[in-house]
């Protein structure tokens, strides 16, 4: 399978405090426009906003 299942982490919950948000998705392993790990803003309910996650290792 070309796509590897992986989890996205809230990088700002841990310094208010807060628990941080996780969502689960996909990855294309072969792609070449994203080499490193992936970020994206999702909502984070716990701080009611939205906020950068970024990928676990």
């Amino acid at each position: 399978m070309p796509r590897d299942i992986i989890t996205l982490e809230c990088t700002e919950a841990r310094e208010a405090g807060k628990p941080p948000s996780r969502y689960m998705t996909t990855r294309n392993k072969k792609s070449l426009r994203t080499p490193g790990r992936l970020e994206k803003v999702k909502f984070n309910p716990f701080m009611n906003k939205r906020t950068l996650h970024r990928e676990l290792r």
